[in-house]
């Protein structure tokens, strides 16, 4: 029994079930004499719902999962080569992913019977879109051991190194050459600092923009859909309140044609009684003759 074994059966288990299993198996382990390991499993946290939310798609979705984490290298790569077209078209991408997937985890919830609401739902967005930037996080997603939500402010290294400076010789420079040289050398320098430095905000901002735009786009269709529920519901309500009048109406028709047929009924068991009392008299006047 290694950690990696009972973090990842640890973890698979609903919140609510993760202490009682982890008391279990730091049990096993300090039985086994093994007090190291069990000192570990017992470090493990309970994860929280969104981190189970996200460990519960990893299990059931895992080849979506690892297409995402694989969005990621290609991400990073864009990002390193200031790739701009591709990075905004790769950004978008996994804006609409990570929303997919986020989406998909509250249904495997809800199948679980623990629905969960929005807040939730952004926080597993949150830490799909982390581990696309942090190794670690994409690791413990990739195998279903998050356990807590996590987050990521910016896509790549906060200081990504996008070319190679040249670096400063040790050897002593050469009486005989210029000083107008080193200047002019430590200028062309800083101003291809300042340059890079330019291309990664416009990277970083590209990348912004995209997800900017892929959230507008997801906004969009989510109102689109909401606003065709709404005609939807309300040409229902319409069908069932002129359902509704036309049942009523039948009702009304119902009820006055039972009350003549009542009135009928009367009439006709009133007629029948003077049948019978005419044919009792006659049947007496015949006897007496």
């Amino acid at each position: 029994m290694s950690l990696s074994d009972v973090a990842v059966e640890l973890y698979d288990l609903a919140p609510g079930e993760f202490v009682a299993a982890r008391a279990e198996r730091v049990a096993a382990a300090k039985a086994a004499g093994d007090r190291e390991l069990a000192a570990a499993i017992g470090a493990l946290r309970r994860p929280t719902v969104a981190a189970w939310a996200v460990n519960l798609l990893a299990r059931s979705a895992s080849d979506e999962v690892s297409a995402l984490l694989e969005l990621g290298d290609a991400l990073r790569t864009a990002q390193r080569e200031l790739a701009g077209v591709q990075l905004r078209t790769l950004t978008a991408q996994r804006g609409q992913v990570v929303n997919a997937l986020a989406r998909r985890a509250a249904e495997l919830a809800a199948e679980r019977g623990r629905p969960v609401g929005e807040a939730v739902l952004r926080e597993v967005g949150n830490s799909l879109t982390a581990a696309l930037a942090d190794p670690e996080v994409a690791e413990k997603v990739r195998l279903g051991t998050l356990a807590s939500a996590t987050s990521y402010d910016g896509f790549g290294p906060a200081a990504p190194e996008l070319a190679v400076v040249a670096t400063p010789s040790r050897t002593a420079p050469k009486k005989s050459a210029p000083q107008r040289d080193s200047g002019k050398a430590r200028k062309q320098q800083a101003a291809a600092e300042r340059h890079r430095a330019a291309q990664r905000r416009i990277a970083e901002a590209e990348a912004e923009l995209g997800t900017a735009e892929s959230e507008r786009n997801s906004a969009e269709e989510a109102a689109a859909a909401a606003a065709e529920t709404v005609r939807d519901n309300a040409a229902r309500i319409a069908e069932l309140r002129r359902e509704l009048a036309a049942a009523e109406e039948r009702h009304r028709f119902a009820r006055t044609a039972e009350k003549a047929a009542r009135e009928t009924l009367r009439t006709a068991e009133t007629e029948a009684e003077r049948a019978r009392r005419r044919v009792a008299k006659a049947r007496d006047s015949s006897a007496q003759e």
